[in-house]
């Protein structure tokens, strides 16, 4: 069976960063602004042998004035439903919020693994900030930094215990992109493809931000 992580959190706790920590990449957009990531975006990390995927999601939220909100909040359901294990990132410099105490709600109600990442660890003196996460209810919070990558072998390590069995290799198989004009349909025709709401679609140009990977397979009927 494929062991799936989907990264969630509020907007802004260093989802995107800490995805290409794990993912040894720069894929996912990484910019201080709000609502950068909107799609889910995939990628693939490897601990200790054990090869597994992970999904980048957008910001949780409800009641803001981002116009894609009701969109990312889907594509971030889509996620929970999809992975079995989901890293909840929240932000030590922050502190425990309000958003964040609803977004744990709603994943205690999937019924996944969830590990609580407390993410933004970068100095000493904000170890013990990590405490104050406890209030949530999810168990021990892993004290991490998404930007240095420090305190995420212990994570891993966890992790890494509660996989599944994994499946045989991945089949080397052909990649498609599809390129074209803002505004010309690309996420609609991705979306029809492969039967499901994979990317966020509107009229405004520049929705779709990240590259967006899927895997699509061909049923071919040969008569005689």
């Amino acid at each position: 069976m494929a062991n799936i992580v989907a990264i969630v959190g509020r907007p802004n706790v260093g989802k995107s960063t800490f995805f290409n920590r794990l993912t040894e990449s720069r894929k996912a957009i990484v910019d201080e602004s709000a609502g950068v990531t909107r799609d889910r975006h995939y990628g693939k990390a490897e601990w200790i042998g054990r090869t597994f995927s992970v999904i980048d999601t957008g910001g949780y939220v409800v009641g803001s004035d981002d116009i894609f909100e009701k969109e990312i909040r889907k594509q971030v359901d889509l996620a929970i439903d999809e992975a079995n294990i989901i890293l909840f990132v929240v932000d030590v410099a922050d502190g425990l919020t309000d958003l964040d105490k609803e977004v744990a709600n709603m994943l205690r109600k999937s019924g996944k693994k969830i590990f609580l990442v407390a993410n933004k660890v970068d100095s000493s003196a904000r170890i013990h900030d990590v405490n104050e996460f406890y209030a949530l209810g999810l168990g021990d919070p892993f004290g991490i930094s998404g930007m240095s990558g420090s305190g995420t072998g212990e994570l891993l390590d966890a992790m890494v215990e509660v996989f599944e069995p994994e499946d045989l290799d991945e089949p080397d198989v052909p990649r498609l992109a599809i390129i074209g004009q803002p505004n010309v349909g690309k996420s609609s025709l991705l979306n029809t493809l492969i039967g499901e709401e994979r990317s966020i679609v509107t009229p405004m140009a520049g929705t779709t931000r990240d590259t967006i990977y899927k895997r699509y397979i061909v049923s071919v009927s040969i008569s005689c």
